[in-house]
């Protein structure tokens, strides 16, 4: 739950540096995030990072290559996603990323449905028709919101389709090695920052703040949390993301909210309370799984 209440408090300190380019904060975001990722990764988890690398070293070659082509991707898809939101945060709207992870559990069940043939029920594809439905009402005169919207939630999508494939080693290893994996592709980039306005104390602290503790702490406690708890349990928790992004979006922020866009963020959120319905009465105790 943690992990969740923390990327929905984002938006404070992203805004609080909205002035400045969205590249210069993704870049300087993903430099500090390597550097801290790296340090808890081979200081505090010395013993758990060698031994992933002796497995790794044990794969045959065909295996290392596919592994490192599959994180490499998941790489890149992170490094655009990230991006995204930044952009979006700052220059569209924080109602907008907040929309994308709502419709983002909801994209990857039925990209799973897709290429991993997992199945759907009547009730999941009525909700999936139900967030069809509200995208539409909320593309009216708002299409660009509801397209990034979308977008961000495709792209982190895509990439959680990925990780189903990607448990051979340590999740925090393997998220250490995209994050250092990504910074790396984004390096051509940063001679592509803004001078102005000019970067100083506080806009390294922001962005060490989210680096830390809106980056790698969430993840880190997403992680530690998954050891302990089924997918399912700690997939519900998803939705605490966007609905505290919405509020502070809505009384923190004081972002116009339309009758039209009330109504479909009340279809989205019906559409996302419908799709989890069996899992909710299975944690309420009042369906066995």
């Amino acid at each position: 739950m943690s992990a969740f209440i923390i990327w929905g408090l984002f938006s404070l300190p992203l805004k609080a540096i909205d002035h400045y380019a969205s590249l210069d904060i993704l870049l300087s975001r993903v430099l500090m995030a390597s550097v801290l990722i790296l340090a808890i990764s081979f200081i505090f988890r010395r013993k758990v990072s060698f031994e992933n690398i002796r497995i790794f070293k044990s794969f045959s070659k065909r295996h290392q290559r596919r592994l490192i082509l599959l994180n490499f991707i998941s790489a890149i898809l992170l490094a655009i996603n990230w991006y995204l939101f930044i952009f979006v945060m700052n220059r569209i709207s924080v109602n907008a990323t907040s929309l994308a992870y709502m419709l983002c559990p909801i994209i990857t069940t039925v990209l799973a449905y897709i290429f991993l043939k997992d199945r759907l029920s009547s009730v999941q594809w009525i909700a999936v028709s139900l967030s069809l439905m509200s995208c539409v009402l909320l593309s009216i005169g708002h299409f660009m919101d509801v397209f990034y919207s979308f977008i961000i939630a495709l792209s982190y999508a895509i990439y959680l389709i990925l990780q189903k494939k990607n448990h051979q080693l340590d999740r925090f290893f393997t998220l250490t090695f995209q994050i250092v994996f990504g910074t790396i592709i984004l390096l051509p980039l940063f001679s592509q920052q803004q001078e102005l306005p000019e970067k100083g104390t506080y806009f390294y602290g922001i962005v060490f703040l989210i680096a830390g503790v809106f980056t790698i702490l969430p993840m880190f406690l997403n992680v530690f949390s998954l050891n302990k708890l089924n997918s399912s349990t700690a997939g519900i928790f998803i939705y605490l993301n966007p609905v505290f992004s919405f509020l502070l979006a809505l009384f923190y922020f004081k972002e116009e909210m339309e009758p039209m866009k009330i109504i479909a963020y009340s279809v989205v959120f019906f559409s996302v309370i419908l799709f989890n319905s069996r899992l909710i009465l299975q944690l309420l105790g009042i369906k066995k799984a």
